[in-house]
This record gives C-alpha cells, sequence and structure tokens, in this order.
C-alpha cells in the first residue's frame, strides 16, 4: 500500500438477529476478490463482549449511563426536535439501581425491549444521535459465535463512525493496533470525548457494512 499501512479485517457483529457464518464467509470471499490481504489479522466486536460489558458497568458507576424503561416510541418523543428534547424519568435514577437492573438485563429477567442502557449526554444537544443514543438492548436471541451467553447486545450506535462510541467499543481499535485517527473522524471522536478521555487515543470501529479496515 501507498503509507505502508496494514489492512485489519474485522466484523462488528453485535446483532445476532442479522449475523450468521455465511455472511462472514462471503465478506471474507469479496474482500480477497478485491485483492486485499489481511494477513490473518482478523477481528470481531464478539470477541470483545465481556470487556464491552464491563466498561459499560464503569459507565454507570461514573454516573454516565442509565437504565431505561421508555419503549421506543415514547423514547423518539422525548428527543424531541431542533429545539430541544426532555430528559427520560428514568435518568435520575441511583448509581446503584442501574447496576441492579443492568445486571438483571444480562440474566435475562426482562423481556425483549422492556429495557435499555443509555448513554447520559444531553437531551438538548443539537446533534439528535448524542441525546443520550442507546448503548445496550435486549434480545433474547442466540450469537452464531458466543451462542446463548448473552441477552445483551451493543446497539449499533456504539459500533458506527457515524455516530461514535464509547470508551470500551474504542478499546477493540487498541486490541487490533490500529492506534492513528485519520482527520475524517476526528471530529466524530471529539463530539463524544466527555464520555472517555480514552476516545483522543484511538480510533473509533467501521460499520459493519464495510467489513474491513486499513490501520
Amino acid at each position: 500500500m501507498k503509507y505502508g499501512g496494514k489492512f485489519n479485517l474485522r466484523y462488528d457483529d453485535t446483532n445476532p438477529t442479522t449475523e450468521e457464518q455465511e455472511y462472514v464467509d462471503s465478506i471474507r470471499d469479496d474482500v480477497r476478490w478485491l485483492g486485499a490481504d489481511w494477513e490473518g489479522r482478523e477481528f470481531y466486536a464478539s470477541d470483545y463482549f465481556d470487556q464491552l460489558y464491563e466498561w459499560a458497568e464503569k459507565l454507570i458507576k461514573e454516573g454516565k449511563a442509565y437504565v431505561d424503561d421508555l419503549p421506543a416510541d415514547k423514547m423518539a418523543e422525548y428527543r424531541g426536535d431542533i429545539k430541544g428534547g426532555k430528559n427520560s424519568p428514568f435518568r435520575d435514577r441511583s448509581v446503584e439501581e442501574n447496576l441492579d437492573l443492568f445486571r438483571r438485563m444480562k440474566a435475562g429477567e426482562f423481556p425483549e425491549g422492556a429495557r435499555t442502557l443509555r448513554a447520559k449526554i444531553d437531551m438538548s444537544h443539537p446533534n439528535f444521535h448524542l441525546r443520550d443514543p442507546i448503548m445496550y438492548r435486549i434480545m433474547h436471541a442466540k450469537h452464531h459465535r458466543t451462542g446463548a451467553k448473552w441477552c445483551i447486545y451493543p446497539h449499533v450506535r456504539l459500533r458506527t463512525r457515524r455516530i461514535g462510541l464509547d470508551r470500551g467499543h474504542h478499546a477493540l481499535d487498541l486490541h487490533a493496533g490500529v492506534r492513528d485517527p485519520p482527520p475524517a473522524l476526528r471530529l466524530v471522536r471529539r463530539e463524544h470525548r466527555h464520555l472517555s478521555p480514552a476516545a483522543d487515543r484511538v480510533r473509533p470501529a467501521q460499520p459493519h457494512v464495510h467489513g474491513a479496515e486499513q490501520a
């Protein structure tokens, strides 16, 4: 490559209902057809589910995340318009209550869609995507790599550069040896720097549809 970079192939397989081995194989074949060689550097977001969960708990303990009971339609209503949104009535739960509910979400005590974990940012932020975005949701579905181990999964908003990531998901790039963010991603990184100082050191993950990235 022109700049001597290395090519990493990574799958952001955080939605168990849309991920299958056949899609993994298809992306791999397509990338090979394009002439790319990742030299064995193949990574999966699902390899870091345990670490992501630990970081989610850390954000709760720091008062930067909360468990919300609002259904999707009400959540959209509370997100508001260009004049701003309003806080969820569950936003001010205590750290202890949030931790208890999140751990019970992980244990499978609640039905799908009953609760979500949201980042506590700003419901009047001009960027709608930063108005307390969903971080985790309940999904009672088997994952093609982790099986039935999990019933809560990181939301797509944790893994796309369009919106940004929490501290935990940034670390996926660090594990993969990707450290130097290109200029195009620096603005996104700055938008959610308040969630973690680690956001200033590593690059956000690429969208699933790309299936690959260049370091």
